[in-house]
Order: structure tokens, then C-alpha cells, then sequence
């Protein structure tokens, strides 16, 4: 900001240390994080890097900020007013008076019959006849289900007597089959 001008690196290199005390290992670091933070501007030119940064942006920078911020504050400070006339709004009606006291208290009793009714019907629905439908054409489907495994089962049996010439009670060992084993009824 001071000499208003234009610095190549190996010029900052040799002043940095001089005036600002600052290593001149550390200035390639500093001045590129300066870069990233936006306080500094760089453009190659040729084989060059130039870096500069005037006065004038940060303070135009500054102004543009200050103005973001203002903006927010009035959109901020407009939609808490809306809040508040919200509220105001909301209240009217509400006022605590004995007959709204009565009210929330005859409230609260209903929704806790509520729940308490939502409890005993949940105790009821084994019996209900749409529930009870479900559970039996979920069986019958588990049912179809393990006829189907046993008659594969059976397939693969017959499939290896024939392939192999195995024994069945020695497939059965084998692999872990009951002796047992049918079609469920």
C-alpha cells in the first residue's frame, strides 16, 4: 500500500526483509496466502508474476462488505418485524381466559382417552378379521414357499441317485437332510 507499485517476487524477496522484517525465506509463503485471501492481486505477464495491491480495493472491497452487511441487517431487522406482527396476530384469539383454560384441559383429557383407546385397540388386533386374513395368506404363501424347496430338494436327490449312483440315505447324511423330510400339509 505504501509505494503504490507493482513487485515482481524477486523484488518483494529483497524489500520484505528490509522494511517489514520478514524472512526472505517466508515472503513466497506470506505473499501467496495474501493471494488466496484476496488482499493481493497477481497476473503473469509473459515469464513474469506480477503482484500489486492498492489502496483504493481494499477499500472499495471494504465499502462492498459494508454494504452486503446493511443490506442483510435491513432484511433481517424487516423479517423480524413480520415475526412480530406474526405473533401479535396469533395471540388474538388467545387470550388466557377460563373458558380456554377449560378447553385445553377438556383437550388434553381427549387425547389422552385418545391414547389410551390406540393401546387397547392395539391389544384387540389379533382378532381383527383384516389382520387375521393377512396372517393366513402369508402362511399359505410360507407354505407354497417350503413345498417348493422340498420338492427341489427331492429333484436334486433323484438328479444325484441317477448322476452318481449314491445312496439316499447317504445324500441325506451328506448334506444334512432329515430322513423325516415331506411336503407340509
Amino acid at each position: 500500500f505504501a509505494q503504490k507499485d507493482v513487485f515482481q517476487l524477486k523484488d518483494l524477496e529483497k524489500i520484505a526483509p528490509k522494511e517489514k522484517g520478514i524472512t526472505s525465506m517466508s515472503v513466497k509463503e506470506i505473499l501467496q496466502s495474501l493471494v488466496d485471501d484476496g488482499m493481493v492481486d497477481t497476473d503473469r505477464i509473459g515469464t513474469s508474476n506480477y503482484f500489486w495491491a492498492f489502496p483504493s480495493k481494499a477499500l472499495h472491497a471494504r465499502k462492498r462488505k459494508l454494504e452486503e452487511l446493511e443490506t442483510q441487517f435491513a432484511e433481517s431487522s424487516q423479517k423480524k418485524e413480520a415475526l412480530q406482527k406474526s405473533i401479535e396476530k396469533s395471540k388474538i384469539g388467545r387470550e388466557d381466559t377460563v373458558e380456554r383454560a377449560a378447553l385445553l384441559k377438556e383437550l388434553a383429557a381427549l387425547r389422552q382417552k385418545k391414547e389410551q383407546l390406540k393401546t387397547e385397540i392395539d391389544k384387540y388386533r389379533e382378532c381383527d378379521p383384516d389382520v387375521v386374513e393377512e396372517m393366513r395368506q402369508t402362511n399359505q404363501v410360507a407354505k407354497e414357499a417350503a413345498n417348493r424347496w422340498t420338492d427341489n430338494i427331492f429333484s436334486i436327490k433323484s438328479w444325484a441317485k441317477r448322476k452318481f449312483g449314491f445312496e439316499e440315505s447317504r445324500i441325506d447324511k451328506g448334506f444334512g437332510i432329515p430322513e423325516d423330510l415331506d411336503y407340509i400339509d
